[in-house]
């Protein structure tokens, strides 16, 4: 399994054919774009948690933090 390359995110893994090679939380099928799009409709945290109990809390800032770099990296090319 790949890792994201920013180091401080490591529960973000990016698996070429996973989710056509999207960054996913530990492997999962879940993606920090799914995760985004979730908080993004109003959904907060707890319930996420509760309808994907396979997510940990401490995904949350790895998708923060991931998300993060991901739009510096845009906006600098």
């Amino acid at each position: 399994m790949a890792t994201a390359d920013n180091s401080d995110t490591p529960r973000i893994t990016v698996v070429p054919g996973q989710r056509s090679g999207q960054p996913c939380i530990r492997g999962l099928r879940v993606t920090v774009w799914d995760v985004l799009d979730m908080l993004a409709s109003g959904m907060t945290e707890d319930e996420i948690l509760r309808d994907y109990p396979y997510l940990e809390k401490d995904d949350f800032p790895a998708v923060f933090a991931y998300a993060s770099h991901a739009g510096r990296e845009r906006a600098s090319h």
